[in-house]
C-alpha cells in the first residue's frame, strides 16, 4: 500500500498506462500475424506500409525497442518480398 499520494498516484498511472501497452502490443502483434500469414503478393504489399507505420509508432513510444522494430520490419519486408 503506497504511504505517499505521489506514490498513491504512481500506482494509479502505472496501471493505466500496462492496461494501454498490453492493447496496442497485442494489436501489433495481430497486425504481423496477419501479414505473415497473408499469400496474396499484393494484399501482403499493400498490409506492409500499414504494419511498418504502426512499428514505428511502438517504437516511439518505447512500448518495444528500436531495434526490435526494426528487426521485425525486415523480417516482414523479407516476407513480403517471397511471396511476389
Amino acid at each position: 500500500m503506497p504511504q505517499h499520494k505521489s506514490a498513491a498516484k504512481r500506482v494509479r498511472q502505472s496501471e493505466t498506462r500496462k492496461i494501454r501497452n498490453r492493447a496496442a502490443r497485442s494489436k501489433m502483434r495481430t497486425l504481423m500475424k496477419k501479414l505473415h500469414t497473408t499469400e496474396d503478393a499484393a494484399q501482403a504489399s499493400e498490409m506492409l506500409p500499414e504494419v511498418k507505420s504502426y512499428l514505428d509508432r511502438m517504437a516511439s513510444k518505447n512500448i518495444i525497442h528500436s531495434n526490435k522494430a526494426a528487426h521485425y520490419k525486415s523480417q516482414l519486408e523479407k516476407h513480403v518480398n517471397s511471396l511476389g
